[in-house]
């Protein structure tokens, strides 16, 4: 093998100088284009761009960086509307027709109530008593009267429809269904006194 001469050597050093030359022209000409499409930057040293063409030197320009948006402003959280509920006020024209009638006062006294073991007894309507009626018992009101029944401490009232009669025990004046005394707070006393009204047959006490 011929040995090189100093000519060949000086080609071959030219050579691999200028092969180094388009390597580091070529990773100049990369990191511009990462940089361009938004990748990641690479650091170039200055004396490979101080060594490289303008026009590459040029292409390595640093990218526009847009201004970040302020952050956004956190409204605080708002607080559920609670309902707004009318009071439970009863309208005088919602009023019930019974306690809108008038009726005619006639003698009060003590009031009882019928025991739920008479359930289906008759009465003297001849109808068997139903303690969830509003229906009562009286000496000498004409049977189908309706009669309102008020208690006297409470101020509660009930209208009832006389089917049977009594009570003939005491100084009672009318025995009403287990319905009506609860609806004016009889039942736990068992008696009270009240006052009692005589209304027209027009309408009509539940039972």
């Amino acid at each position: 093998m011929p040995t090189p001469t100093r000519s060949d050597r000086s080609r071959r050093r030219r050579l691999a100088a200028r092969l180094a030359g388009a390597k580091r022209r070529a990773a100049v000409v990369t990191s511009a284009a990462l940089l361009a499409g938004g990748g990641t930057a690479l650091t170039v040293a200055p004396s490979i761009l101080a060594s490289d063409p303008p026009a590459v030197a040029a292409s390595v320009a640093e990218p526009s960086v847009e201004a970040a948006p302020p952050p956004a402003t956190l409204l605080p959280p708002v607080a559920p509307v609670s309902d707004v509920r009318e009071t439970d006020v009863r309208d005088p024209a919602e009023a019930s027709p019974d306690d809108a009638e008038a009726g005619a006062p006639i003698a009060g006294g003590q009031a009882s109530y019928y025991g739920r073991e008479l359930a289906g007894n008759p009465t003297a309507s001849g109808e068997p008593f139903d303690p969830t009626a509003l229906t009562a018992a009286h000496r000498t009101l004409p049977i189908g009267t309706r009669v309102r029944v008020t208690h006297a401490r409470t101020g509660e009232s009930v209208v009832v429809r006389i089917n049977d009669r009594g009570p003939f025990h005491g100084d009672r004046v009318i025995d009403v269904s287990r319905a009506a005394a609860d609806a004016i707070g009889l039942t736990r006393a068992g008696t009270a006194e009240v006052e009692l009204e005589r209304l027209p047959k027009s309408g009509g006490a539940r039972g």
